[in-house]
């Protein structure tokens, strides 16, 4: 797989820009602040229908403009697919396939595979849990794209279930009827635990899977420095098994134990959307204990073992690092190169030519405000 051509119209610095690329590697070299990680950005887009930068869709449309528009052609297999994605703030936003409209954005999920790598990652291992909730689920998604669909249904439902958990907390408050809210939610409940378990079989599937590839990937990284592990972290308990009735029953049966706690709160405090990735170097935890340059080097190992999981599955994905040279000493650099060389296509951004090795220094293109130009 890779991206022949990507074509951003109103998206963040880029009034209208088209850059042809290559399979192999392709460098972009520019200064902080001229756009290089925006064109990073719309191509992780496509793949994901998000922003590993933002939070919310406004920011990635340019200042004055209504919308932006991302054109990415991709080729896979020998075929080539156009997808097309207009990001309307306070809209739904528009996709099309090879210019057919389809009827809801996460349709063109699939048609690009990417692993980024990029300075966020470091939150990885230092953020919050929600940070590694979607690795594992973007992730997820990447493997099997329906899954794009269970998230939507869990997010749906874990919404509509907060909304009517802080009902019957208000209702309380001023001496409603409390009986009334509870048979209200038993419904949300079955909704939250069918979906719920089959996320969660789906996480708990990927971890066991992504696991190994982990532990590989942070030798290669930082040989010698210990054993990388990571084991999915539910509320539920230990020794889980991605057995969808099993799961469902457990989360209906913890419903039950947390109600009390739930209707206190106003909120949903069961489901996968508040469980962990535990991350652990040797007998420590990496949160808290590691140094910096460990963290760094843990949050790239978990890219590149979800690079080399997606590989293992047979799918090719296109491989970017973003400004990740610049943090690595020489060893480090020389040793990640090595690692990515073979990538039927690697994406680099840097500032300074000379921190990518030589060994990856194929097509160059300069990022210039506004433009982008290929130069080699």
């Amino acid at each position: 797989m890779h991206v022949r051509r990507v074509e951003l119209t109103d998206f963040r610095s880029y009034e209208r820009v088209a850059v042809d690329l290559d399979p192999g590697v392709s460098v972009l070299v520019g200064q902080n602040g001229m756009g290089k990680t925006n064109l990073i950005e719309a191509l992780g887009y496509v793949a994901t229908l998000d922003s590993h930068r933002v939070a919310t869709d406004a920011p990635l449309v340019r200042a004055g403009a209504a919308s932006a528009v991302i054109r990415c052609a991709i080729v896979h297999e020998g075929r080539e697919l156009l997808v097309e994605l207009e990001i309307v703030p306070g809209r739904a936003n528009r996709a099309r396939l090879n210019r057919s409209p389809v009827r809801r954005p996460r349709e063109v999920l699939g048609a690009l595979r990417m692993v980024l790598f990029a300075p966020e990652d470091l939150e990885l291992v230092r953020g919050d849990p929600s940070e590694r909730r979607r690795y594992l689920d973007d992730l997820l998604v990447a493997r099997q794209p329906r899954f794009a669909g269970v998230r939507a249904d869990y997010d749906r439902v874990v919404k509509q279930r907060n909304a009517l958990l802080r009902n019957a907390y208000l209702n309380r408050k001023v001496g409603g009827t409390r009986g009334q809210d509870l048979s209200t939610l038993a419904v949300w409940d079955h909704h939250l635990a069918e979906h719920g378990a089959e996320l969660l079989a789906g996480r708990l599937e990927l971890a066991a899977a992504l696991a190994p590839h982990l532990t590989k990937a942070y030798d290669a990284v930082a040989p010698g420095r210990g054993t990388a592990a990571i084991a999915y972290a539910s509320r539920l308990g230990e020794s889980l098994q991605a057995d969808r009735p099993a799961l469902e029953a457990a989360i209906l049966e913890r419903l039950q134990e947390r109600r009390v706690a739930e209707i206190e709160r106003g909120m949903t405090l069961v489901g996968p959307h508040r469980d962990d990735l535990a991350l652990s170097l040797g007998d420590l935890p990496v949160k808290g204990y590691a140094s910096h340059g460990e963290c760094w080097s843990f949050a790239l190992a978990l890219r590149l073992a979800a690079y080399d999981l997606l590989r293992s599955d047979g799918i090719e994905p296109v491989l970017v690092l973003d400004d990740v040279f610049a943090e690595l000493d020489g060893q480090r650099r020389e040793r990640l190169a090595a690692l990515v060389s073979d990538a039927a296509q690697l994406l680099v951004t840097c500032a300074v030519p000379e921190d990518v090795p030589a060994s990856l220094r194929g097509a160059r293109f300069d990022v210039v405000t506004g433009a982008v130009s290929r130069v080699s």
